[in-house]
């Protein structure tokens, strides 16, 4: 190379990086020296330093070269030792990401997408051990990929550790994005928030009567009683005293194991705080109150050792038709939403009755003794159905559709009562308040809204998240509502002023469901990759992961007490989770990777079912849904 193209190449690079002054100087050294080079490098013997110089001077703009570096730098770390090598596909794992960065096609596109202008903004941190972190940067000097090198210096810090190195599963942050947009998030969680419970709530007027210990143990000591009265008429004809005795002692154990439960129960449901509610709350009939006590009353108190009766109801013969569905409090209600835009209900009482009496038409279609089918059709959307949720009392079905509306029925009348419009594009999800009457959607148009049944325009919309909100739950204390988001963030919004107060940053994919703790104070969270997180609401900290599913986590539900979290997945499998003990781990536990392992009390396998939805009943029955998929044998 000669010295006139080295000098050439110095100055377009100068210029380039915008180095104007360093630029001018150069310039005017040259001139001065009447063009000549002043270098006195030998250029042509160092051919090591003119190729540097070459990759230097080459057109950053060339996507070839781009592609090139990194399928290079790809291929290197696939072939690494499996210590060190990357344990999923990267395109895989950022398919979602890539095919939203495939709509860039000018240069303008990248200051309109919020998503590609939040990364360009960003950097992101990745822990490293520091051995993996010594063989990159050999590798990456070795081959002169100085693009690559580029990149990394420009967008990545690293954050070297000694040691072996972790797996990324095991530790939320192992790789995290900061920038400008988490010194929002981290502005707007200095926002107080009341996280309590609601003054004056009926498991307070519950607490206060006593109501359910004195019921609870008067039913204990029945059952105790008439177990003496046996366990001696069997002593006494058979002669087996022993085995009573042991039969007593096992009684008496587990009869006290409950009542350490529920006064551990009794215990943290007092000492929550207690908050006025922000919306006006509509007046309960004294017929559905009453139930709720008695519901109450009989809870059964649930732990790692005392585990829920599961009733899983399953959908046939629905051709990858089902979109969603929806279980009532009570479980005697169930609804689903189909691709054909119409919403079904089964009443489980009236499929009992059938029994073996029930038939099948030509459509494959459950019918009764006199023909007609056993659900209750109700056609109104022109899309798909996306959502269908029952309200509390059960009297109502609430369902949202790509056709942008949402629809009220009643289960009464079986017909249509209201149709809300105010979304833009396709309504992912709709679900009623804890006390009914408001209802809050969520949407394709990235917006949250917040409805009353009696009104056909929102009361409030919430926005700020960067693309499709995907789910929405309420707070126990209706103050509140959170949303999930194919952002990779869920939110925490005031249902008052609409105004976000929480940001939760840490999934690495799109969240899908979202349950909050009956205490008001954690909230759950499952995205597709199958992660669960568990949050502290009050410092938008996740308390730990929950590890265990293989593929989308399409529901949660929290026990009646909140002692154990229920999670349902594509991957045909429903599993319980001691979420007790997962709020009170050490630092020492947390950092100990196989702890989220631990915690998963019970698999509940499916033959060939994902699991769409998921509740535990006030009473602490566990009910779950879920269609058959096409790979049925």
């Amino acid at each position: 190379m000669d010295p006139e193209q080295v000098d050439e190449f110095v100055m377009g690079y100068l210029k380039k990086k915008g180095f104007n002054s360093a630029a001018k100087h150069l310039q005017e050294s040259l001139h001065n020296n009447n063009g000549s080079s002043f270098s006195s490098i030998d250029y042509p013997n160092d051919p090591e330093l003119t190729k540097l110089i070459r990759s230097f001077s080459q057109s950053e703009n060339d996507p070839s070269r781009y592609r090139e570096g990194y399928s290079k730098l790809r291929s290197w770390g696939y072939n690494s030792l499996d210590l060190y090598k990357l344990q999923k596909d990267h395109e895989m794992v950022h398919l979602r990401d890539l095919q939203k960065l495939g709509g860039v096609l000018a240069p303008s596109h990248l200051q309109e997408m919020e998503f590609a202008r939040s990364l360009r903004q960003s950097k992101i941190n990745i822990k490293i051990c520091q051995y993996s972190y010594d063989l990159l940067i050999q590798y990456l000097h070795r081959t002169e990929s100085t693009l690559m090198l580029g990149i990394i210096n420009e967008h990545i810090n690293f954050q070297v550790y000694s040691g072996q190195p972790n797996s990324a599963s095991d530790d939320i942050e192992a790789v995290t994005i900061v920038g400008s947009f988490h010194e929002t998030a981290d502005h707007v969680n200095q926002k107080e928030i009341q996280w309590g419970l609601l003054e004056d709530s009926l498991e307070d007027r519950l607490e206060k009567t006593g109501g359910l210990l004195s019921d609870s143990e008067k039913r204990q000591g029945e059952s105790k009683a008439g177990d003496m009265d046996d366990s001696k008429k069997r002593s006494m004809e058979v002669g087996k005293q022993g085995s009573s005795i042991k039969k007593l002692k096992k009684d008496k154990a587990g009869n006290a194991t409950a009542k350490v439960a529920r006064q551990e129960t009794s215990t943290v449901l007092s000492s929550m705080p207690r908050v006025k509610p922000e919306l006006a709350m509509p007046v309960m009939s004294t017929d559905v109150e009453e139930s709720i006590l008695e519901d109450l009353r009989n809870r059964v108190q649930l732990s790692s050792v005392a585990m829920p009766s599961v009733s899983f109801y399953t959908f046939v013969n629905t051709h990858n038709g089902l979109n969603s569905s929806s279980i009532s409090h009570d479980g005697s209600l169930v609804a689903g939403g189909f691709s054909d835009s119409s919403i079904k209900v089964w009443d489980m009482a009236r499929i009992g009755q059938a029994g073996s009496c029930a038939l099948q038409d030509e459509n494959n279609q459950i019918v009764g003794q006199n023909g007609r089918r056993n659900y209750t059709l109700l056609v109104g959307h022109s899309g798909p159905v996306y959502s269908a949720t029952f309200s509390p009392p059960g009297d109502y079905v609430l369902s949202s559709s790509a056709d942008t509306t949402i629809r009220l029925w009643s289960t009464k009348l079986n017909a249509n009562l209201v149709c809300y419009k105010g979304h833009n594009h396709t309504v992912w999800d709709a679900q009623f308040s804890p006390f009914g009457h408001y209802f809050a959607s969520c949407s394709h148009d990235r917006t949250a809204r917040i409805w009353s049944m009696d009104r056909i325009q929102p009361l409030r919309m919430m926005a700020g998240h960067l693309s499709d909100v995907d789910c929405v739950q309420w707070h126990p204390n209706c103050n509140y509502i959170a949303t999930g988001s194919s952002d990779k963030t869920v939110r925490l919004w005031d249902v008052q002023t609409g105004e976000c107060v929480r940001i939760f940053i840490g999934h690495r994919s799109m969240v899908l469901s979202l349950a909050m703790s009956p205490d008001g104070r954690y909230m759950a969270s499952g995205d597709e990759d199958g992660t669960i997180m568990m949050w502290d609401l009050s410092t938008a900290r996740c308390i730990t992961p929950l590890m265990g599913h293989n593929s989308c986590v399409w529901t949660l539900s929290y026990s009646g007490e909140g002692s154990l979290l229920a999670s349902g997945s594509a991957d045909c499998t429903v599993k319980l989770w001691d979420v007790s003990s997962s709020t009170k781990l050490t630092k020492a536990e947390e950092k100990n990777g196989n702890s989220n392992r631990l915690r998963s009390l019970r698999t509940f396998p499916t033959k060939s079912t994902p699991v769409h939805a998921l509740r535990f009943s006030r009473r602490n029955l566990l009910f779950a849904a879920g269609a058959v998929s096409k790979h049925s044998s």
